[in-house]
């Protein structure tokens, strides 16, 4: 019997039977439940994909193989099978691996991952380059049921079948229910449409009708729409069919017997590309998780009990009943509300005065707060699916149509919208409002997450306006002045916590008017966004070493705040701007910008940038471990102004120079 301990890669897979395979399955179950209870993860999708994995690599000879997991977070399983048990306590610590594929960590992840939909035209250009180059290895894609339905996987399908690339793509179906039942005459049909001999005769068929005389391209159109309509009444996929992508299913995805036989039939489809449908249930084997999808599918999770009821191997009979996730309520924590808890029920408020206002996101309701506004107004929320672009231009629409939009979305799923911000929102300069969650570090999910980069790549927007709070009470504020302004307004704020302020009345900001918040002499701090709480500790620590400290709160980074800038500049002997965005083209080269077009030589000093680090990403960790290594921490902002203190040779004024 081969345990999990004692593999020693992938191919020892092929050599096993059926019962040990679900003993495996089994016992990757409880290391991943084990684990992630520890250091968080996706929990749901990981465990719904266990029996899936397994087959996969029972039956391809990965790395040769290749298997792309679209997205990635499935994949747990698939680490756990390519030599990263003794290292998958680390999952999602830093300087451990990583909570999504990463070709640094093993040749099996064949690219990282992290965003949805870019599978299928990722293992198109595998296979492609298979073709050209005259190799044999095969090319599989797994996709969920979610990250099909993007636009770009639906690009890539088009594309696909028209090229007759050769490739296997394994919807992974755990949540849309594409087809309601695994019937019979479906599994049937797929056995048929898999043989050899039903591809061959097909072709001869159709290569035969076509010849008759005056009637063939009747005759062969009438028997394809008739093959077609046959097919129809039995199995969903005729979308995939439609662009020339051959459809097999659905199969039961926890049954490893019928996943083993319908995968080795579709690796051996010679001539096209071919879906296999495949029925998951997420949480599958882990009873919390079953009954709480949402809760479980993303990085927070709720308590986990330590003895969790489980099951003992997977046997394909389907859910397993146990009992159910306590209530919500019961599982709720004490905490200090987060700015996307802050923002949404401000933007509830802001509703029920102007109903002209709606909400949009791309697929992630709950974690953008935009659930919270569709139970109080459900008729004004559209969640689009995992279609970032579409959100956006539709956004665009709304407000021309007089709507007052506000869209959701991560910082890091807002970079595939940029086209959609420049074209159809700022040059049509129209006010639609765009809440940027998820900003700055954001922690465990890594590289493919970190929000560094919408700052920067904002910033040169014309009509744009570009905001960021310090703290909850003035992203109140801010989102107040975005709907009382009329062009497009960017309004970017961390997953972070508040910092548990009094509830202030949020009148609306002048657009552009930045905020000083303690005066000084020596040194300027000048920050975007809830780093200037770290600016004033560390003005409070320098104070105390005898430099008279200033800090700005700037609010805005486009339009700047000019006249505070070049105020508050004139005079320092030192200048320091904060943000937690990549410095190229960020805040700080902004500030740069402002006293380079000055005309008045009395506002130059030194000024230090600190942000994160320019040309690297910025790896998984929590936030705080990451903001320490990058230096963005209190300690780090104090170490990096007093290095640039100790290389300009400043002293407080007032301080004796020695000899």
């Amino acid at each position: 019997m081969v345990t999990l301990r004692d593999l020693r890669g992938p191919e020892e897979l092929k050599g096993i039977g059926h019962d040990e395979a679900r003993a495996l399955c089994a016992a990757i179950r409880s290391e991943i439940i084990d684990t992630v209870a520890t250091t968080g993860g996706h929990l749901g999708s990981s465990l719904g994909a266990v029996e899936l994995t397994v087959a996969l690599h029972r039956i391809l000879s990965s790395p040769k193989d290749r298997i792309v997991w679209d997205t990635g977070h499935q994949a747990y399983a698939h680490k756990l099978l390519t030599g990263r048990l003794d290292r998958f306590g680390t999952l999602r610590q830093l300087g451990g691996i990583g909570g999504f594929p990463r070709r640094s960590e093993s040749e099996h992840d064949g690219m990282d991952g992290g965003h949805a939909g870019t599978g299928i035209s990722i293992g198109e250009g595998l296979a492609l380059a298979r073709d050209a180059r005259g190799s044999d290895e095969r090319v599989a894609v797994v996709v969920g049921d979610a990250a099909l339905m993007s636009g770009l996987s639906l690009e890539a399908l088009n594309d696909l079948g028209h090229r007759k690339t050769r490739m296997l793509i394994v919807l992974n179906d755990n949540e849309m229910s594409i087809s309601p039942s695994v019937g019979a005459v479906s599994q049937y049909l797929s056995r048929i449409k898999l043989s050899r001999q039903w591809r061959w005769s097909r072709r001869r068929y159709d290569s035969d009708v076509a010849r008759i005389p005056r009637i063939g391209a009747f005759v062969l159109e009438w028997s394809r729409r008739l093959r077609h309509a046959v097919v129809d009444l039995s199995q969903p996929g005729r979308l995939f069919e439609d662009l020339g992508v051959t459809y097999v299913g659905p199969v039961p995805g926890h049954d490893l017997a019928a996943l083993d036989a319908t995968l080795r039939a579709a690796l051996e489809e010679e001539d096209a590309p071919i879906l296999v449908h495949v029925r998951t249930r997420k949480g599958y084997g882990y009873h919390p998780a079953e009954a709480d999808k949402v809760g479980f599918h993303g990085a927070a999770l709720p308590p986990m009990p330590d003895q969790a009821p489980r099951v003992a191997a997977s046997n394909g009979s389907g859910p397993t009943d146990g009992d159910a996730t306590p209530p919500a309520d019961e599982r709720a924590r004490e905490k200090v509300p987060n700015y996307t808890a802050v923002m949404a029920e401000e933007l509830v408020r802001i509703a029920e005065e102007d109903e002209r206002v709606v909400a949009v996101t791309a697929g992630l309701p709950t974690g953008t707060g935009v659930a919270a506004f569709g139970l109080r107004f459900p008729e004004r929320t559209y969640d689009v699916g995992i279609a970032e672009q579409h959100a956006m231009a539709m956004a665009a629409g709304l407000s021309l149509a007089g709507q007052g939009p506000f869209v959701a979305l991560y910082s890091t799923f807002l970079q595939r919208a940029f086209d959609q911000v420049v074209h159809d929102v700022c040059q049509n300069d129209t006010p639609v409002v765009i809440g940027i969650d998820r900003a700055g570090l954001v922690g465990e999910d890594g590289t493919s997450h970190q929000g560094m980069f919408t700052l920067s790549a904002l910033r040169q927007l014309p009509n744009l306006v570009l905001a960021a709070p310090r703290d909850e009470q003035q992203l109140r504020r801010l989102l107040r002045t975005a709907f009382a302004q009329e062009h497009p307004f960017a309004l970017q704020y961390p997953r972070d916590a508040g910092f548990d302020l009094p509830a202030e009345e949020p009148t609306p900001i002048e657009v552009g008017r930045g905020e000083l918040l303690r005066e000084g002499n020596d040194i300027l701090i000048i920050g975007l966004g809830p780093i200037v709480a770290r600016g004033l500790a560390v003005a409070d620590e320098l104070t105390a070493d005898g430099w008279s400290v200033a800090v700005a709160d700037a609010r805005f980074a486009r339009p700047l705040d000019r006249d505070l800038i070049l105020e508050q500049t004139r005079g320092k002997r030192l200048i320091v701007t904060l943000e937690e965005s990549v410095l190229p083209g960020g805040f700080g080269a902004s500030v740069l910008e402002v006293l380079a077009d000055a005309d008045d030589a009395t506002v130059f000093a030194p000024l230090k940038r600190i942000g994160l680090p320019d040309g690297a990403f910025v790896d998984h960790g929590s936030v705080t471990d990451l903001r320490a290594l990058v230096r963005i921490d209190e300690a780090g902002i104090r170490a990096q102004i007093e290095e640039a203190i100790a290389a300009h040779g400043l002293t407080p004024a007032g301080t004796p120079v020695e000899a």
